[in-house]
């Protein structure tokens, strides 16, 4: 019996391209726990919100396994990596429309450089990761 991959990386990826499709602002909710790079400085209650649209952050990479960017808090440009075992919800700021997911509770694993492509402010781009 063949396990079946997660279909949350996919509903993520089209959840973003609606809300960049439609002029929305999309934020992630993320579960932070050991393993979730994020600045702890705007962590509450092991969560955080991140924008996540092309004008807030640079090198957007959706890949199976991780989100990751650049993006400044502050001012101080930092590197943002949350596995998609944590991110909780998708949704546009400005109608709350999206979608919440459940937080699995098991070790993300390492990402890795050559499956964080970034994504364009163009056309969307999907590489398949075996």
């Amino acid at each position: 019996m063949s396990v079946v991959p997660s279909n949350k990386p996919y509903l993520i990826r089209a959840l973003h391209q609606w809300c960049v499709d439609h002029g929305f602002t999309p934020y992630i909710a993320v579960f932070v726990t050991e393993g979730v790079q994020v600045p702890m400085d705007y962590v509450k209650d092991n969560e955080i919100v991140l924008n996540i649209s092309p004008d807030a952050c640079q090198q957007l990479s959706l890949d199976n396994e991780w989100i990751s960017l650049k993006a400044r808090f502050a001012g101080v440009p930092r590197d943002i990596h949350v596995p998609m075992t944590h991110v909780m919800a998708i949704y546009a700021k400005e109608n709350g429309q999206g979608m919440s997911f459940p937080v699995e509770k098991t070790t993300p694993p390492e990402p890795t450089a050559d499956k964080n492509t970034p994504i364009s402010k163009g056309r969307p781009s999907l590489k398949l990761v075996k």
